[in-house]
């Protein structure tokens, strides 16, 4: 099992919380130390939870209800639940959160990019120089430093800022695809997929100032798109909006709808194992979102 699936990528997120293998649904989620308490929270591992056995879900949150006070998931758009199963085992909060954008490589993946798209990527093939990179420990430190870029300018916190060493344990996940967009033999955007259950998807990507002015992505996913659907691959996931909910009609929900062929939507679902405990770390917590799942780490979100 490749991508999401593999230790390796769970691994990666050891700077965020301890993995855990779960050995009837086969998923891996983290085990988060929770601040000033000697108590301990579950997630399913960022940014999608995948298994191979959804109907074993609940008897592995049964397995491991006396370790955590809570714990919190966000299912796989290609995921094979049931959702009304999901929503009663998620009883304290299970609601839609992010449409992803797909593309059916079914069809000819010509038919569902836009016109403002095509304009760029005419634009982009004029300057860059797409490559699939096989040398994987050659490119880390550029992209390394493409992501720091990108989380400066975006204020990117929390695991979605990723460290350095998660950074580069994330290119070698088995499954891993990296495309690089080059101009003047300088590298202007990088792309990161993850293939798995003949879906690609899209895992991080980030781009230079030079890669911004010269549309380096859309010459990035145009070829991305094109090799996907070269080696025989049915679907390419291309997530969603930024931020909680990622929705909307951002500059990013605007990228990703102009190649998509539709939407899969994903679910967010938490449970209360602990109910005491809960509410004695929220109170103690003074900077709260009653919206927020768990409430006592919202401000994390910011």
């Amino acid at each position: 099992m490749n991508g999401y699936f593999h230790k390796a990528y769970a691994q990666s997120l050891s700077d965020y919380g301890e993995k855990i293998f779960l050995n009837h649904s086969k998923g891996w989620i983290l085990r988060r130390k929770i601040s000033n308490f000697e108590y301990y929270d579950g997630m399913g591992i960022y940014p999608l939870f995948v298994c191979e056995n959804w109907d074993k879900l609940p008897k592995d949150l049964k397995e491991i209800e006396n370790e955590l006070v809570c714990f919190s998931i966000v299912t796989d758009p290609f995921g094979n639940f049931d959702k009304n199963v999901l929503k009663q085992e998620f009883s304290e909060v299970f609601i839609p959160f992010k449409e992803h954008f797909i593309i059916d490589l079914s069809q000819p993946i010509e038919k569902n990019i836009s016109k403002h798209h095509w304009r760029n990527i005419k634009k982009a093939q004029k300057h860059i120089l797409v490559e699939r990179c096989e040398s994987i420990h050659l490119i880390s430190n550029e992209w390394i430093k493409l992501y720091k870029h990108l989380t400066k300018v975006h204020h990117i916190r929390g695991i979605p800022a990723f460290s350095e060493r998660a950074l580069t344990e994330q290119l070698e996940v088995p499954g891993a695809i990296v495309f690089r967009g080059i101009h003047n033999e300088e590298t202007a955007g990088m792309l990161i997929w993850y293939i798995q259950n003949n879906i690609a998807y899209y895992h991080l990507g980030a781009s230079s100032e030079m890669g911004y002015g010269l549309k380096v992505s859309f010459a990035l996913f145009w070829e991305s798109i094109n090799y996907f659907s070269s080696i025989g691959l049915e679907w390419i996931n291309l997530g969603g909006g930024a931020g909680i909910g990622g929705n909307g009609t951002t500059g990013l929900v605007r990228f990703k709808q102009g190649w998509s062929s539709g939407k899969r939507l994903t679910y967010f679902g938490g449970k209360i194992f602990n109910r005491n405990k809960y509410q004695e770390v929220k109170r103690r917590n003074k900077t709260v979102n009653k919206n927020y799942f768990p409430v006592y780490r919202s401000c994390e979100s910011k």
